[in-house]
């Protein structure tokens, strides 16, 4: 960013001399302050583009400007200075809107880095404010109205974000506007399902792994967590990672180093962290079965997509846009909607949420004839109807529920045995994955089979 002008906020005469030197090196000007009140007189009668403010000054406590800055210069990103491993202080800040933090002695890479990305972030909400050509929400409702504006304040910063929302609300969605909306959308966003992989292959997956390290490393592998330097980590389901890899996982993060299996030396890397899950990690950490300090760290913000059953005035426009999109990809009319049917989806409780909703219009308009839907055409669970309370019941029922209704009444004397047996399978699948709200690593465990027999059973049967 050309004639952008840095404020360095620190006691250390060597420290200041040495933050100097490295942005007079990247083009960058700066102004230097050595205690809170100065700072604050330059704040106010200079323009600057960027804030480096030390945690201890000798008249007050970093934190204390931070907040001072955000009213009287609200667009102006302040990264804060901690000592070496203090962690809650770095938290607090991110929590109280620090765009990042960098720990004493300083990484002058990092350092850089930081800056690059801070002043990039400045010059977007300066220019076109967080604005491009991508994925959207759709949906005028209250709750959507708050998502947008909590993306666009999170976005601002570099704080690890954590999304909660049932199955099928869209987190992923949420977690890739978060990134085209910051300072690191022209990076790479790497999107990675906690609970995918067996615990064993994790570990390569995410941090890489040299080759003969163990059987079967024939190459040396990058990680997925190398891949998003300069970007996005996106953990997916992130409750679902086994306790020993949640351990690697608190290392990265607090030391922003990676080291691949079978490697000896660590390598940096730099990431900023978003992860989801549809269930409760508070109550996962009571239970002993998520690490504590783990979800403190990634818990630092936490932002909640809403339920479909929240937003039911959403459902007309989303029901329309997918319509237009399969039309489009079928390349054909796109089939539409006779009132009784929207009446019914407007009444139909979603445990599955959108994503249920696209699954079910989908079947719709290849059902339906003379491209118009009709209530009958869609096949709405007669269980899953009727409002929150029902999906409630429907969420919380018994594991027997997803087994197949009885045998007597499921088979049919026309028809031949294989496709009766399969329609019983299908059946069962269904209902376990609308029980579990299609996450398939629970479904599989509900049904005692294994994850990878399930996805195999699925794709067979066409369900997906």
């Amino acid at each position: 960013m050309a004639n952008a002008r840095v404020l360095i906020i620190d006691d250390e005469p060597d420290l200041l001399e040495l933050v100097a030197l490295t942005l007079d090196r990247m083009g960058l000007a700066s102004q230097r302050a050595g205690a809170l009140r100065e700072a604050q007189r330059l704040a106010l009668t200079e323009s600057f583009d960027l804030v480096l403010c030390d945690m201890r000054l000798p008249d007050g406590d970093g934190l204390d400007f931070l907040q001072w800055l955000q009213q009287r210069r609200p667009g102006v990103p302040c990264a804060i200075i901690t000592a070496h491993g203090n962690v809650e202080t770095a938290v607090r800040a991110l929590k109280l809107g620090a765009f990042d933090f960098i720990a004493k002695p300083l990484d002058l890479a990092a350092l850089r880095r930081m800056v690059q990305q801070a002043l990039k972030l400045a010059e977007r909400a300066g220019g076109d404010g967080f604005t491009f050509q991508g994925p959207r929400l759709l949906g005028q409702s209250a709750p959507m109205q708050q998502l947008r504006e909590m993306i666009a304040r999170v976005a601002r910063s570099q704080a690890p974000v954590h999304i909660a929302g049932e199955s099928g609300t869209g987190k992923e969605l949420v977690a890739r506007l978060i990134h085209l909306s910051g300072a690191r959308s022209e990076g790479p966003f790497v999107a990675v399902n906690c609970g995918a992989s067996p615990g064993e292959l994790m570990e390569s997956e995410l941090f890489g792994h040299k080759r003969g390290s163990f059987t079967g490393a024939v190459a040396d592998k990058k990680g997925l967590v190398q891949s998003a330097d300069g970007g996005t980590l996106f953990l997916d389901e992130v409750a679902d990672l086994p306790l020993h890899m949640q351990v690697k996982l608190l290392r990265v993060i607090q030391e922003k180093r990676v080291r691949p299996l079978g490697e000896t030396a660590e390598q940096p890397v730099d990431v900023r962290l978003l992860s989801a899950t549809h269930r409760n990690l508070a109550e996962r950490v009571a239970a002993g079965l998520f690490r504590e300090d783990l979800y403190y760290r990634i818990n630092v913000i936490e932002l909640r997509v809403p339920s479909l059953r929240e937003r039911r005035d959403d459902i007309t426009e989303l029901a329309e846009h997918i319509l237009l999109r399969l039309g489009r990809r079928s390349e054909d009319k796109a089939a539409r909607l006779a009132p009784g049917a929207l009446q019914a989806l407007r009444e139909y409780a979603f445990p599955g949420n959108v994503r249920e909703l696209e699954n079910i219009l989908e079947r719709a308009s290849t059902l339906c004839s003379e491209g118009m839907i009709h209530a009958a055409d869609l096949q709405l669970r007669a269980a899953a109807g009727g409002g929150a309370d029902s999906t409630a019941s429907n969420a919380t029922a018994a594991p027997a529920s997803a087994r197949p209704r009885d045998a007597v009444d499921a088979f049919d004397d026309e028809q031949p045995l294989g496709s009766q047996l399969e329609n019983v399978e299908r059946e069962a699948i269904v209902r376990a994955l609308e029980q579990t709200r299609y996450n398939k690593t629970a479904a599989a465990k509900l049904l005692g089979m294994t994850f990878r027999a399930l996805r195999y059973r699925i794709k067979k049967l066409g369900i997906e």
